[in-house]
């Protein structure tokens, strides 16, 4: 009888799979403006930046955007950032979420995306009929949520950015990119 218990916890321990009900309402996408960047010490393409969320105090993000962005043009800069992923460590570093940019295919240029004009820091960014509530840290990790949202994140001919064709924003407006037709993540 202990056997088959064995055999049963066995058997539920299958790989997640991104669930087909996982929509962009999963992410929380938050609104934020870095007050502090510096070079990673250990790392040629990662920038530390600590970022205004309207939490108690700064996030800290290390991103890939050194060859992209100088130093001196992202302290007071307006971002978005994924907020509910666990912190890693990159390199050294702890990092406690994602800043997103817009992307080329070949990821020759990328960009920061930009929150609506007046849009506090901290405000929820969600798409036009998506408006569920974010999922835990271990479940955006768990249930592959990121493998099945980020591959519908894109910015349109007209420089905002989408999920599935439905406009992204805040109450003050739509976030854009000046590069367009192209990914984000």
């Amino acid at each position: 009888e202990k056997v088959k218990e064995e055999g049963e916890k066995k058997g539920k321990k299958e790989p997640a799979k991104p669930s087909a009900d996982v929509d962009i309402s999963k992410l929380d996408i938050r609104v934020g403006t870095i007050t502090k960047a510096w070079e990673h010490e250990d790392a040629d393409k990662l920038f530390c930046e600590e970022i205004d969320v309207g939490e108690e105090s700064p996030r800290l993000i290390c991103s890939g955007l050194r060859g992209q962005y100088d130093l001196s043009d992202l302290e007071g800069k307006r971002v978005l950032i994924l907020a509910n992923l666990k912190a890693r460590k990159m390199v050294g570093v702890p990092s406690h979420g994602m800043v997103l940019c817009a992307f080329t295919d070949d990821d020759s240029k990328v960009r920061l995306v930009e929150p609506p004009e007046g849009a506090p820091n901290g405000a929820r960014v969600l798409a036009e009929g998506y408006d569920g509530e974010p999922a835990t840290e271990n479940q955006v990790l768990k249930k592959k949520m990121l493998d099945a949202i980020m591959p519908e994140l894109k910015v349109d001919a007209d420089g905002v950015v989408t999920w599935k064709g439905a406009p992204m924003g805040t109450d003050e407006g739509k976030v854009t990119s000046d590069l367009k037709g192209c990914s984000v993540g």
